[in-house]
């Protein structure tokens, strides 16, 4: 193929898809979607399972919905003004992950939104029931007062028998985070571990943090499934790699990445089902009368090439309770 009619349509080819965001036909259904930390693209999981939840209901990007993206980069500021963006141009749902619900709910008080895992949507006040909602805000919860972040304790002893002390990475800026605390306090006690909380906010703080963490013998390290560490996954997998420090995640994404081990909901399958709430509000149905759901998809990975470099053998029982074991 001649090179110049090979980059001139690539061009096209990357430039159609960002117009047809840019400006959906008027008279289709227009949803926002805010992404609090993973980039848009067709490999992306998150949007990958809402577009085929879309299309599993029988819609058609750009022929029979509309939708556009935003992505804040894991940057918890700027989730502000991109829910602001959405809200002027006057879509007609707004879908929310993780921390960016709580900017859609500041930024409008009329256009429905549908959270994704943005935390326990009773306990940190975002809706009035799981069954009845109230306002104009429902979705798919995820909490952490549940013994989830107990059982990330459990599992990270399971496989590391030697920790002693838990290192927490969370961003205190969350609102969930506090929360998450409380839960990590009442496990590290019961399973007689010593818990450290770190404050990060910048990946430079990552390199000190995790160093002054190896110094003591028998150091292990959870990190927190907030929008500030997706970006910088790979990294954080090297830097517990470096000191020796067998980690576990709230996400799956991060083990995809080199991490040791994760246990959580699957957010592919909540964002496959958000597409659900999306097709119901548009079809008439208040937000404020969709009742609230909760995760029913779990799973736990478990790296072993990350295990071996660490120097870690995983219990056979702890292997046949992984949903999938990366070799």
């Amino acid at each position: 193929m001649n090179r110049r009619v090979f980059v001139v349509g690539l061009g096209a080819m990357l430039a159609a898809p960002r117009a047809a965001e840019a400006q959906p036909a008027t008279n289709l259904p227009r949803v926002g979607v805010l992404f609090p930390a993973e980039p848009i693209s067709p490999s992306e999981p998150n949007a990958a399972a809402f577009r085929q939840g879309l299309r599993d209901l029988g819609y058609t990007e750009g022929r029979t919905i509309a939708v556009e993206y935003r992505h804040a980069h894991g940057r918890t500021d700027a989730n502000a003004e991109l829910a602001r963006e959405l809200v002027q141009r006057n879509v007609d749902v707004i879908v929310a992950g993780g921390t960016a619900g709580f900017a859609a709910r500041d930024a409008t008080k009329t256009i429905p939104i549908v959270t994704v895992a943005t935390g326990d949507l009773l306990g940190l006040g975002l809706v009035a029931s799981f069954a009845r909602p109230g306002g104009n805000l429902t979705g798919l919860s995820m909490a952490y007062n549940d013994g989830l972040a107990a059982k990330w304790l459990q599992l990270l002893k399971e496989a590391a028998p030697k920790v002693a002390h838990v290192g927490l990475l969370r961003d205190a800026a969350v609102p969930s985070s506090a929360l998450l605390l409380k839960d990590m306090q009442t496990g590290a006690r019961t399973l007689g571990l010593r818990l450290q909380v770190f404050e990060v906010r910048e990946l430079h703080e990552l390199d000190s943090v995790l160093d002054a963490m190896s110094r003591e013998p028998g150091g292990g390290l959870i990190v927190a499934g907030q929008p500030l560490f997706f970006p910088h996954r790979s990294r954080i997998h090297e830097l517990a790699v470096k000191y020796r420090l067998p980690a576990i995640y709230g996400w799956r994404v991060f083990v995809d990445a080199g991490g040791l081990m994760s246990y959580g909901a699957s957010l592919a399958d909540l964002w496959r089902r958000a597409a659900s709430y999306v097709d119901r509000i548009l079809k008439g149905a208040k937000a404020s009368e969709l009742p609230v759901e909760e995760p029913t998809k779990f799973e736990l990975i478990i790296n072993l090439k990350t295990a071996k470099a660490l120097g870690l053998t995983i219990p056979p029982s702890l292997l046949l309770r992984a949903d999938q074991v990366i070799e």
